[in-house]
């Protein structure tokens, strides 16, 4: 189904082309002076120049070709030479009604869709979940849903640091604390305990006190850097302790994520890149690629062009050790061996956009991945207090993300309960839904490249640019439709006022903003797109009579209207990754 704007532009170059004038002359934009008209063509300004006519000359005969057109109610030539078109209510009608009832109410499937991998996410295994998590989980799982909704077949990796130096140091404390243990002695032959030594409260208070000791103790440190040698060589019970890490862990992980509505269809991570590293390395060499820098060994990636200095990408370091970059590039040539996927999404935080264009770089030179693999960093900025930093405890520390959506939550059932707006057992499912919605539409609805300020009574406010307010609208509509019965047969209507028509004109505007927050993975647009058409919604609601309309047929209109806004509403949330809840 073509979008709206595509179909009133191809009958508007019709008209330039049957009045003598080249047809692409006639690209239709929407009014910014919706008093006046809905749709505009300035076409006439620039094909003065081309036929040395008035402007106004060429609109004046356009507008006569597109008299007769069944697009248009109006068709008006004004000074100094633009076109005002406003749609016929019944084609108008006629395109809703075929939205209504296509799969996805028309909206076309990508023609080059395919297979795309996003890596968001990113905790480190053994330590909890913070806020500084949160952007990449919701907006990553936001644009996942958007690539698999216009038909790409989409692989989430959480993408797990599960193989570096907090894995020593946990188990050096861990050596400390209890040397007793069967994994510490080099005689035991086996099976090690199916039980892990320790619970994941207890792991998350191991790491930051080895961390904070091997800051201070040298030799604590070199026990730890020695265990991370040996756990990467296959020390057997070293190994069997980072399976018990490894399986705390996710388990914690997994049930944070799910408190998010956030999945991942891959847990795999930098321990699974590894067996592919030293075939690289000497893939690299092989092709000349590897150069020596002071003791390391770089990827030169400047390239003939560039307005700026791009360092090489360190492959190895002069003692021998890989970084990220080394794992990075692995996991690319991991995901091209499982996944071959046609696009690799990064999303990760904004400050790393140098890291990735280096890597990026480096996988195309060395082959790594195929030429026409896109590659992306998808940067986003940070999410900060009042005072404009980085948001922080009340004590100054960084906050647990379990702890934000315990406090977003209480805060909003301490509204719900203020406004009695549902009582029970139902408080709580409402008071959970209004809660996700209040911390990710108010994240998503930011571009993801600024940052922004968290403010929680913005951001669970019933009233503005906010999640709630949304749910809200669906909310009303669910009730009204509730009330009247059996509705989802029901065809679209002409419109029978302005508020009515100006409602069916946000609608035809779903595939125009959809496929732009698809092309540049921007959530913020479908944000954007929804507030509008919820407003939309909300004046027809408080301008027409809909369940105490007298007219039988008037009101099956009117109840089918918000109908089809209800099930647009309820797609984009859930694109944005939240629900509605029945009541609220």
């Amino acid at each position: 189904m073509e979008k709206m704007l595509d179909l009133i532009s191809q009958e508007v170059s019709a008209g330039f082309e049957q009045a003598g004038f080249a047809p692409a002359f006639g690209k239709v934009t929407a009014s910014n002076r919706p008093d006046l008209c809905e749709y505009q063509c300035n076409g006439a300004l620039s094909a003065a120049k081309t036929y040395h006519k008035a402007p106004i000359q060429i609109a004046q005969a356009v507008a006569q070709a597109l008299e007769q057109s069944k697009l248009f109610s109006m068709v008006q030539a004004v000074m100094p030479g633009f076109l005002n078109l406003r749609l016929e209510p019944s084609f108008l009608a006629a395109y809703l009604e075929q939205m209504r009832t296509a799969p996805r109410f028309g909206l076309q499937e990508d023609p080059n869709a395919g297979t795309v991998v996003i890596d968001y996410g990113g905790p480190n295994v053994a330590k909890p979940l913070h806020i500084g998590h949160l952007r990449s989980a919701i907006i990553g799982e936001s644009i996942k849903r958007t690539q698999r909704y216009f038909g790409n077949t989409v692989i989430g990796d959480i993408h797990l640091g599960d193989w570096g130096l907090q894995m020593g140091l946990i188990i050096a404390e861990l050596k400390q604390r209890q040397p007793d243990l069967c994994y510490f002695d080099d005689s035991f032959s086996g099976p090690y305990p199916e039980q892990a030594p320790f619970t994941i409260s207890e792991l998350e208070e191991i790491y930051p006190t080895a961390s904070a000791k091997s800051k201070e103790d040298e030799d604590f440190a070199k026990l730890a850097h020695d265990a991370t040698v040996l756990l990467q060589q296959g020390k057997p019970g070293y190994r069997a302790l980072w399976n018990h890490i490894m399986a705390v862990s996710v388990a914690d992980l997994k049930k944070n994520y799910a408190n998010l509505d956030v999945s991942f269809e891959s847990w795999l991570g930098e321990s699974d890149a590894q067996p592919y590293i030293t075939p690289m390395l000497e893939m690299l060499e092989q092709k000349g690629l590897l150069v020596q820098s002071e003791g390391a060994k770089v990827i030169p990636v400047q390239e003939e062009g560039d307005k700026k200095e791009i360092p090489p990408c360190i492959i190895m370091k002069s003692d021998g050790a890989t970084l990220y970059a080394t794992t990075d590039l692995a996991t690319m040539a991991q995901r091209e061996k499982d996944f071959h996927p046609d696009k690799i999404l990064y999303v990760v935080d904004k400050r790393q956009s140098l890291h990735f264009e280096q890597v990026f770089r480096a996988a195309r030179k060395a082959g790594i991945i195929r030429p026409e693999t896109e590659l992306k960093h998808i940067g986003f900025g940070t999410m900060n207090g009042k005072d404009g930093k980085p948001f922080k405890t009340r004590a100054g520390g960084v906050m647990r993300l379990e702890t934000l959506i315990s406090e977003i939550t209480e805060f909003v059932r301490a509204k719900v309960a203020e406004n009695n707006l549902v009582t029970g057992e139902q408080a709580d499912q409402t008071t959970a839904k209004i809660a996700m919605a209040a911390l990710k539409y108010g994240d998503l609805s930011n571009q993801p490249t600024k940052d922004y300020v968290f403010d929680l009574d913005r951001f669970a406010a019933f009233e503005g640019n906010t999640g709630p307010y949304i749910l809200y609208t669906i909310v009303r509509i669910k009730s009204i439709l509730s009330r009247y019965g059996d509705w989802e047969a029901l065809p679209i209507q002409a419109p029978l006022s302005a508020e009515a028509k100006d409602l069916m004109l946000a609608i035809t505007r779903f595939g125009e903003n959809m496929t732009l927050a698809y092309r540049d993975y921007a959530p913020n647009l479908i944000c954007a797109y929804i507030y509008d058409l919820a407003g939309y919604l909300n004046k027809f609601y408080h301008e027409t009579r809909i369940l105490a309309e007298p007219d039988a047929e008037k009101q099956k209109g009117y109840i089918a209207l918000i109908g089809l806004t209800k099930s647009i509403l309820e797609t984009c949330i859930d694109l944005l990754g939240f629900s509605a809840p029945e009541k609220m």
